[in-house]
């Protein structure tokens, strides 16, 4: 789904100054760190538009490819420091789960790849998805990057922090 059609969906294109922008990666770069990830390569330009590798995303969904294909195209952007506005970059990341260039491409143009994209944003949406990351769980919609943690919580019945 697209972020920036979803109600609360942070577009990072907000007034932010740049001290904003620095403290924001700085946080990111640090969770990173406390998870015991690489360090961050940030994607330049950062925010990039990322409706056409969204597009191939829902295709790789379409074709069962999708965990594979969000994990390289992370990558590219975050460990690699490239900007997924660019096609070669989602081409890569597709290759990288075996998805063929040719296929990808003619994917990405479909009217009803675009479709099913719009589709599956209005549906979150419905579903009370604001921001992304987000995860459904049990019914209720668990926002940000301890979500996963907090909806399995949730449906163990234990505490891992309150849904944002």
């Amino acid at each position: 789904m697209l972020a920036r059609g979803l109600p609360g969906g942070e577009t990072f294109e907000a007034a932010r100054c740049r001290a904003e922008q620095d403290i924001f990666r700085e946080e990111v770069a640090r969770r990173a760190a406390e998870l015991g990830l690489q360090p961050l390569r940030w994607p330049d330009p950062f925010p990039f538009d990322s409706e056409p590798a969204m597009r191939v995303a829902t295709y790789a969904a379409s074709i069962g490819r999708a965990v594979p294909f969000a994990q390289a195209a992370f990558r590219q952007a975050f460990a690699g420091g490239r900007s997924l506005g660019e096609s070669d970059n989602v081409l890569i990341a597709a290759a990288a789960c075996e998805m063929h260039p040719a296929a990808v491409l003619r994917a990405a143009e479909l009217r009803s790849v675009a479709e099913e994209l719009e589709r599956a944003t209005a549906t979150a949406a419905s579903l009370g998805v604001r921001d992304l990351p987000a995860v459904l769980a049990g019914g209720r919609v668990f926002h940000g990057e301890r979500a996963l943690a907090q909806a399995a919580a949730a449906l163990h019945g234990t505490s891992a922090g309150a849904p944002r």
